[in-house]
């Protein structure tokens, strides 16, 4: 029998892990889940804290994860994307980056789109790596961003349903201006697929551009079901 794909998850936040695992739950995969939020307090909290600082840690939980016999490595904080240097990476398990297959599908929209997100700290970095994209794909982009601001902190503070409302009611807002609407953050999708349930409007998000990604990239296949 052919053992398991196993791949390891790193978050900033324990939100994240249930997105991953409902939406990979029907797939032969093995989950393992790596969880540090103090990085991203210390990010956009603490002056004394460096960009280099950052770096060092978070290469060094990469290389953490990849000794724990994983197939692939799956990071779901843009932030922590934006601060990975892989060039100084010493492993060979391939990674995968939550937003990079979300920005491959956002690249070949050619009407205007909005983006949300609800972190100010992340949208410089994840802005920057969609128009480096957009660049070296030689795609051209029309995007308005949006933050809705006093959210994200709801979140960090577990209060979800609370953080979801606002969400949901920002959207509610501009869906009828009929742009393309895409959220960039994984926490954004439960009150995303709310309100395109709600609505009929499809509202893009980085859980179902990355499942498809995952699923072709590890050759997983979907569990059998015993009747």
């Amino acid at each position: 029998m052919e053992l398991k794909k196993r791949l390891g998850c790193l978050h900033a936040h324990y939100s994240n892990i249930e997105y991953i695992e409902n939406a990979l739950s029907s797939y032969e995969i093995e989950l393992i889940h790596f969880v540090d939020p103090a990085l991203m307090y210390r990010v956009t909290s603490d002056e004394s804290f460096k960009v280099g600082d950052a770096q060092n840690k978070v290469k060094e939980q990469i290389e953490w994860i990849a000794q724990c016999n994983v197939d692939a490595i799956l990071i779901t904080c843009t932030n922590y994307i934006a601060i990975l240097q892989e060039e100084h990476l010493s492993i060979s398990v391939p990674i995968i980056k939550i937003d990079e297959p979300y920005f491959e599908y956002i690249s070949n929209i050619t009407q205007p789109q909005t983006i949300l997100f609800t972190n100010p700290a992340t949208v410089n970095g994840t802005m920057e790596r969609l128009n480096q994209y957009a660049y070296n794909h030689q795609k051209s982009l029309d995007i308005e961003v949006f933050v809705i601001n006093n959210t994200f902190e709801l979140i960090m503070q577990g209060l979800k349903q609370e953080y979801n409302q606002e969400i949901s009611k920002f959207l509610n807002k501009i869906i009828k201006e009929d742009k393309v609407i895409s959220v960039a953050q994984l926490s954004m999708v439960d009150a995303s697929k709310e309100v395109e349930y709600k609505t009929s409007k499809p509202i893009i998000n980085p859980l179902d551009t990355l499942i498809s990604s995952v699923v072709s990239q590890l050759k997983i296949g979907k569990k059998t079901v015993v009747i």
